[in-house]
């Protein structure tokens, strides 16, 4: 409310400030009654899909039990114009889905490039940032602040196991994180920027954030004690 009316202020200084003024109180009316409405498209495909995903299991089980696919995982490897061909022929070729699960193991080890253009020019560089510790590990500072705690190295939210004022360190995050945010004091991500999703729930709570560092979940080990600099953009193994 005190930032508001500081903004009003000052819009009233300028040549037609009471109308800007004006027109600006309204908008910004506007943004507080409404802003909650954008997160409901959201909330109603997430249920939706959870409705989707039990009927799914539901015809995979099904499957199952005829002795057409081995285990109802199986089905998160076929698209769903195959899906619905095999639940009405009961027939299924073994080979896709083992080559299929062969590839994801594969996958899950590549590194994807951080940038790469529409004709497909990988861009490779370096942080230019002078005055840091010689062992500074270097990334984008995307909320403010220095914080010291162990390090906890997550690559798959299901393993989480973090405790109060632990810091955070992933390859990214997505709204499925945010639950983890809540305990946690700091924040390190391999890929992001200032716009992406860790960088601006870290602002929200208060947590000092680093992003954009390469190779961070390798180069800090589970466990270890850190610090993050978050308004300078780079973290320090204590």
């Amino acid at each position: 409310m005190e930032k508001e009316q500081e903004l009003l202020n000052r819009l009233k200084q300028l040549p037609d400030g009471e109308q800007k003024a004006k027109e600006t109180k309204e908008k910004i009316n506007l943004i507080r009654n409404f802003i909650g409405y954008r997160e409901y498209p959201k909330y109603g495909m997430i249920n939706r899909y959870f409705v989707y995903k039990q009927a799914l299991l539901k015809e995979a089980a099904q499957l199952v039990k005829a002795g057409v696919i081995s285990e109802t995982e199986d089905i998160y490897y076929l698209t769903f114009e195959e899906l619905q061909e095999v639940v009405r022929t009961h027939k299924m070729n073994d080979q896709i889905i083992i080559k299929r699960k062969e590839e994801y193991k594969l996958y899950e080890k590549l590194t994807p490039p951080r940038v790469i253009t529409s004709h497909g020019e990988i861009v490779t560089g370096v942080y230019k940032r002078e005055n840091l510790p010689s062992q500074a590990i270097v990334g984008l500072p995307v909320s403010s602040g220095v914080i010291e705690g162990r390090a906890r190295v997550i690559l798959n939210m299901e393993n989480a196991n973090l405790s109060d004022g632990d810091i955070l360190v992933t390859s990214f995050t997505d709204p499925s994180w945010t639950p983890l945010f809540v305990g946690i004091k700091g924040l390190v991500t391999e890929v992001g920027g200032l716009m992406t999703h860790g960088a601006v729930i870290a602002r929200e709570y208060g947590l000092p954030a680093v992003v954009g560092v390469e190779n961070a979940t390798r180069l800090i080990k589970d466990g270890q004690r850190i610090r993050v600099h978050g308004t300078e953009g780079y973290i320090e193994i204590l």
